[in-house]
């Protein structure tokens, strides 16, 4: 995988929001499961910009450390 950015993430379909965006909106993530390059997650907030697309193994990763409380400053 070389390319590392979905410049058009509008021409997805099945994005979900993050579990830890609130209700009333603002900064959320949003995910796509089951794309077969990587993870693309992009911002809630522009649905048809880009989206960036991580390895699965260092999502799961990162989800992981988020989980574990390890990033927490």
């Amino acid at each position: 995988m070389t390319e590392r950015i979905i410049h058009d993430s509008g021409s997805l379909h099945g994005w979900r929001k993050s579990s830890h965006s609130g209700p009333e909106g603002g900064s959320c993530l949003e995910v796509l499961d089951g794309h077969p390059h990587g993870v693309p997650v992009r911002d809630s907030k522009n649905p048809h910009g880009p989206a960036l697309l991580f390895p699965a193994a260092g999502w799961a990763a990162f989800v992981a450390a988020v989980k574990d409380g390890e990033l927490s400053g």
